[in-house]
């Protein structure tokens, strides 16, 4: 089902896509591709921070459940080389670098609905060359579809006619109880390093083993107040689709299972969510730790740092990423 969500205050008309499949409802917008609401049958709150108010996701909100790029996370000062060219990225991140592709980023644009189904809904969005300061004319493809067994799943596809950083992700925030906070979640990551940040959150350019650190989410651990915004190092590539991560909540018992194909999962438990709140779905308002966004991506200012794994895309060749997300109740998994 397709219907109006709403008007923007730039009069741009958002619509809704309702998704049915495999105990599933999702509501996808135009705007960003963003899953607005995610519910599974036989529980009543939703599993992912979302908001009925068209116009916080032009502010607060822009990020939440939306997918992210053309580059995924941060490029330090805003700026990269790339075959002898020196390109730069408005900024729009603290310390004067460039965060999820720039100012006006995937997630603020209105993606063009190409194929739909009961279960499926294929978007797609063409940024130009020179868009944000990025080269290359690329064209994407996001499929978010409910292909069963409580799954979300993400196949993002795009090609470019030049040279150019491509790392697309997911940005949801998930939370799988219903107290307002990651108090009672435990994760696991199938990670033994991690990228140090400085105070801007860039990376340092070391890669780091997790082993008797703070970052150590080989077996699952508490994340009651843990301030997380850092890079786990699954691979130095693309993988074939392998399990990731597993979030669980003692209070729901839900848990919640990322296989991706991807190098990297940025682990984010909202720390910098605003105290004062965000106008959250069915009056709920969502304060810091409200959720944790697991987004799978490229490692972080990867076009700066020729030893991560590297994350340009060239005209003959084709960015493939898929990412699932598949929840059920932990006495049934």
């Amino acid at each position: 089902m397709r219907t109006e969500f709403g008007a923007l205050a730039d009069g741009r008309m958002v619509e809704r896509i309702t998704l049915h499949g495999g105990g599933m409802v999702a509501q996808v917008l135009t705007l960003g591709a963003i899953v607005q609401d995610l519910r599974m049958d036989g529980v009543a709150h939703p599993l992912v921070l979302g908001t009925d108010t068209p116009d916080a996701y032009l502010g607060p909100m822009q990020y939440f459940g939306a997918i992210v790029g053309r580059f995924a996370n941060r490029i330090a000062g805003a700026r990269f080389e790339l075959d002898g060219h020196t390109h730069h990225i408005p900024v729009n991140n603290a310390g004067g670098h460039a965060l999820h592709g720039g100012p006006v980023g995937s997630s603020q644009r209105l993606w063009r609905v190409l194929e739909q189904s009961p279960a499926s809904v294929t978007l797609g969005l063409f940024l130009p060359d020179g868009d944000m300061g990025f080269p290359g004319n690329l064209d994407i493809r996001a499929t978010i579809s409910l292909p069963g067994s409580g799954t979300l799943q993400f196949n993002i596809s795009a090609q470019t006619d030049r040279a150019t950083p491509c790392s697309l992700t997911h940005h949801g925030y998930f939370a799988l109880d219903d107290t307002g906070g990651l108090s009672k979640h435990w994760l696991r990551v199938a990670a033994d390093h991690y990228l140090p940040v400085d105070a801007n959150l860039i990376p340092t350019g070391q890669i780091v083993p997790v082993a008797d650190s703070a970052f150590d989410f080989r077996k699952a651990r508490n994340l009651s107040g843990a301030a997380l915004d850092h890079n786990f190092c699954l691979s130095t590539e693309s993988q074939p689709l392998r399990p990731i991560a597993w979030l669980q909540s003692a209070e729901s018992g839900l848990i919640m299972q990322i296989d991706s194909t991807e190098a990297g999962l940025q682990v984010y438990t909202g720390s910098q969510i605003p105290a004062a709140g965000l106008p959250g779905l069915g009056g709920r308002c969502y304060r810091p730790f409200a959720g944790i966004a697991l987004e799978a991506q490229a490692w972080p200012d990867a076009p700066n740092r020729p030893a991560f794994p590297s994350a340009i895309l060239r005209p003959d060749g084709q960015y493939e990423h898929e990412t699932r997300y598949s929840f059920a109740f932990a006495d049934r998994a």
